[in-house]
């Protein structure tokens, strides 16, 4: 027992030690039986109260050692069953407190994990417009590393910014409509709205919705009605006009039909090839901000496509030759769209080269990207002159559009190309010299490299 303890005992004894110093003052009680009465209350009160002294300096000792580690259950032993009870009842408030406190844990864990993996990037900003916390789905798309940055770092976009100012300064919802160019275009809604009361973690939440789909459908709709309009109307008038011929001057002509019909049989391919890729297109388009995560051997693939249209070359009494180093690493793709981009351009190069010449399909390392791989198809062609290269994968864009259709070309195949190239987050350059020939080159991010973030 320490001399606080003490001080406080006699204390408790000091209103009968009082009355004895007065009753010895006035004569009521002798001098020496008042002091020993006096001894005999002070002992009796630090007897009696010992064990509720020595309980509380146990107990507090055993609070410090809970609030030092969270874990501790010491045991407070002590005759007094007034500490007794009070330390029971400290236990039962701290049971409750700590299963309270889990519950609260556990559903914030529950909330955290829930805005972490949601599907919409989303973001909290404090006053100040920095962004304190991101999900998985802002990081992917703007990059990880953002928080203590201001939102501008994330999002240059000047309706946005002014929208989340004007949330946070207590002006109620906002609703953007905003696009991402790079690396492909994307469109999105930002929904802004405040936190109420304010928070240490964010004054303002601003979540991401992607509805480069919605806005894609609605493009593609209009342009495939007025492409295919356009493209589908030169066909449609020459069968037009071939049925009503034999349906009329030429109905007995048995050498006209063969003929027309011929001719229709042609025609009737080149609409089906043109719906074909004109769907390819508005497929792949659809689908161009999500890139592809397959692991790819392009090599393989080459030489798949080489062989299935050694055939065609042959005919022309041309060759496809496919060389590529060893140990070549895979590429990050989608196996059907890669096949279709080589065919078109390996196709394209057997129609258009020289007769008896040689298609070189070429694998390297990328000298444009790093961690990619370049496929460059080289054909002994015409060449094609210099100011048609930028355009040359426009839809329906031909160099010699009357020799295109000759050959069964739909206008699609490069700008199919381009998106396809898109899509995979790599890069397509078109090289052509006239007299010489043309190269085009396709650089493929590599698996296991780091894909472009938009």
């Amino acid at each position: 027992m320490n001399a606080r303890w003490l001080l406080a005992t006699l204390l408790l004894a000091a209103p009968a030690l009082l009355a004895f110093l007065v009753l010895a003052l006035i004569g009521a009680l002798a001098p020496d039986d008042a002091a020993i009465a006096a001894v005999a209350v002070a002992a009796a009160t630090v007897l009696l109260a010992s064990p509720l002294q020595l309980g509380l300096i146990r107990l507090r000792r055993a609070v410090d050692l809970m609030a030092e580690n969270g874990d501790a259950r010491p045991e407070v032993e002590t005759t007094s069953p007034a500490i007794r009870d009070l330390w029971l009842a400290l236990m039962r408030w701290d049971r409750a407190s700590r299963a309270a406190a889990q519950a609260r844990e556990s559903e914030i864990g529950t909330a955290q994990l829930v805005l972490h993996h949601l599907p919409d990037p989303l973001l909290l900003l404090d006053e100040a417009r920095r962004i304190v916390r991101t999900n998985e789905a802002a990081d992917r798309l703007l990059g990880a590393n953002l928080v203590g940055r201001d939102l501008a770092v994330a999002l240059r976009q000047p309706a946005l910014l002014a929208a989340a100012e004007a949330v946070l300064r207590r002006e109620g919802d906002r609703l953007v409509e905003f696009d991402i160019t790079e690396p492909v275009e994307r469109h999105f809604t930002a929904r802004i709205a405040p936190l109420t009361p304010a928070r240490a973690d964010g004054s303002a939440m601003l979540i991401l919705h992607d509805i480069t789909v919605l806005k894609r459908s609605e493009r593609l709709r209009a342009d495939f009605a007025a492409n295919a309009s356009h493209e589908l109307r030169t066909p449609l008038a020459a069968l037009t006009g071939f049925i009503e011929t034999l349906r009329g001057p030429a109905r007995n002509d048995l050498a006209a039909h063969d003929k027309f019909l011929g001719i229709m049989a042609d025609q009737s391919a080149r609409m089906g090839r043109l719906v074909e890729d004109l769907l390819s297109l508005a497929k792949i388009e659809m689908n161009e901000h999500q890139p592809p995560t397959e692991r790819v051997d392009i090599a393989e693939l080459l030489g798949r496509v080489a062989g299935a249209l050694g055939q065609r070359a042959a005919s022309r009494d041309m060759t496809i030759a496919v060389s590529a180093p060893p140990d070549l690493p895979p590429v990050l793709g989608d196996a059907e769209e890669l096949t279709q981009v080589f065919q078109n351009l390996i196709d394209n190069a057997v129609k258009y080269a020289r007769p008896g010449t040689a298609i070189a399909v070429e694998i390297t390392q990328s000298a444009k990207r790093p961690s990619a791989l370049a496929v460059a198809v080289r054909d002994q062609g015409e060449g094609i002159p210099r100011d048609h290269l930028p355009r040359l994968t426009e839809r329906f864009y031909r160099v010699d559009a009357a020799r295109s259709r000759a050959l069964g070309g739909t206008g699609l195949g490069l700008a199919i190309v381009k998106h396809i190239v898109n899509h995979h987050r790599g890069l397509l350059e078109i090289e052509s010299e006239l007299g010489k020939g043309s190269v085009f080159t396709v650089h493929l991010p590599a698996a296991g490299a780091p894909t472009p973030a938009p």
